[in-house]
Order: C-alpha cells, then structure tokens, then sequence
C-alpha cells in the first residue's frame, strides 16, 4: 500500500471522511436501495467522533476513541450472492486511518478472542466478479473486526445465519435486504490491551414487504452470567487476561431498544418494527433458539 497522511476526522459524523486514493472507487453504503431511504445509524450525540469508511456494497462507521466501529451498514443483493469468490483473507488496517487507531493483530494475539466479521465475508460479495472480489477482500480490515468470544464466533449458526434467513424471506419481494451491524459501545466495557471489549452485538435488518418498508432487531449477549453481577465475574480474570465471555445468547429485541442501548440514530426503522408491542417489560426481548422463535408478525 502506498503510505499517505492520514484525513482529518469530520467535524460531525454526518460531514463523510475524505478517502485514500487506493479506495477513491468504493461507494459504500446505498441509503436508497430498498427504494425507501434507510440512512446509516449514526450517534445521535455530536460530540461522539466518528469517521465514515465506505468499502464495497458496505460502509463502516469507525469511532476512534473506541479504536472500533460504531456501527456499519451492508446492502445485500439476494439473487446476485457469489459463494464461489475465493481471495486474499489477511487482515489489513485501513490505511485511511492511523494504525494506532485501529485494533489489529495486538488484541487478538495469543488468547481466546476471535476478530468477528461486523459485515459477514459473504454479505457484500455478489454483482460482477470482480466486484465480488473486491467486497471479499475490503471486509478483512480492522474497522470491520470486533472481538469476540471464540465459541461465539464459530458457533455462529443461529446469531450470523439470521441474514440467510431474511434473505430466504424476501425471495418472494425483491430479493433485496440491509443489515446494520455493530457493538454495543458501553463505558463500562472492560479494558484489555488498550481496548473496551464489547459485551454485547446488536443487529438490524431492513427490507421491503408486501410494498412497504420492513425491520426487526437483534442482540447477541456475550456477558460472562446475566445472573451474576458483572463486575465481580470481571474482577475474578487473571491480570493481563481477556475479560472472560460467557455463553452466548441471542434475543429479538425492538428496533427502539437497540437505539436506546448504542445512542444511535435508526431513522425510520423504529416505526416499521415488525416484532409486536409487549405490555410486559420482561416480554420485550424474545430468547431465539431457532429461526422458528422470529416474531414476524408486524
């Protein structure tokens, strides 16, 4: 790669980021491509920093401060997905990022923690072959890894399988599908290795049904016990350890709850949340231990 200085970071999240001239092609995410517009999920407070990094059919929202990203966006083309695109799987850093802002190889050397894919491998690659190509490649960089506990990241059938399953069930619309991604961004995080590991994933999709525009929401728990406090099952790691992950589960969530949980911006997916309104508080997260468990139901 050829080196160059850095861009300054925006003034506000929605003022963009400049690009290195190596990405000066990549689009990003598209807004508009459900037709109804479904803008990226954006920090609703101005003073969180954040620079905008659009690769291939996706796009990552990189907060600095945290070293990883906020949120990201992926525009998934049903009928066009190529499974056959093999290429180069190393991870890179962006280089329109400084690497000190970046958490690569450092963080998950020699530990239980894998660099989870936010944009999965597979989502962005599909159109022309060497487009496909490309969307392969752009996910391996560090703006679009998160850690994640090992079993999670590879016992991943229910949590990463979600977006086949919507892509199943849009074969009868348009075949068109956006996933938002990212971690939930707490202060309460615990530091490792000049990092905050998330404790929790949210996920949420978008999509056209029946003619109008469709979503439902999801949150991964990695916590070590729920039923625990948290803070002493921290404190019980040894020094210089990753914080220990428990085992993983995941709950259809409202679409308000993830906004309330990460302070971003969901735009009009909030009022076309197709999980039905509980009275009960305890109600409100539905455990999923299948596909069957999906409320759908608008």
């Amino acid at each position: 790669m050829e080196p160059t200085d850095p861009p300054p970071a925006p003034p506000h999240p929605r003022a963009g980021g400049q690009r290195h001239e190596s990405f000066a092609d990549r689009t990003g995410y598209e807004e508009g491509f459900l037709g109804p517009a479904v803008p990226l999920p954006l920090p609703v407070r101005a003073t969180v920093e954040t620079v905008i990094l659009p690769y291939t059919h996706f796009t990552v929202v990189f907060r600095p401060d945290r070293r990883l990203a906020a949120s990201t966006g992926v525009c998934i083309q049903g009928g066009q997905l190529s499974e056959d695109v093999h290429g180069d799987d190393a991870w890179e850093f962006d280089p329109r990022l400084p690497e000190e802002q970046q958490a690569g190889s450092e963080v998950y050397r020699n530990n239980s923690l894998d660099r989870g894919h936010l944009v999965r491998r597979l989502d962005p690659v599909w159109g022309a072959a060497a487009v496909a190509a490309r969307a392969n490649t752009d996910t391996f960089h560090y703006p679009n890894a998160a850690p994640q506990s090992d079993v999670f990241n590879q016992g991943k059938q229910l949590w990463q399988g979600l977006e086949n399953y919507f892509l199943d069930h849009a074969a009868a619309f348009d075949r068109k599908l956006i996933v938002l991604t990212g971690p939930v961004l707490h202060d309460s995080d615990p530091p490792y290795r000049g990092i905050q590991v998330p404790m929790r994933f949210w996920k949420v999709t978008a999509f056209m049904q029946e003619g109008a525009l469709a979503s439902t929401a999801y949150v991964l728990d990695q916590s070590p016990d729920l039923s625990r406090d948290a803070e002493r099952a921290l404190a019980g790691a040894k020094p210089g350890a990753p914080p220990p992950l428990g085992p993983f589960r995941t709950y259809q969530v409202p679409v308000s709850d993830v906004a309330e949980l990460t302070e971003l911006e969901f735009g009009p997916l909030p009022d076309v949340d197709l999980m039905p309104p509980f009275r009960a508080a305890e109600d409100r997260w539905r455990r999923l231990e299948s596909f069957d468990d999906i409320a759908m139901q608008g």
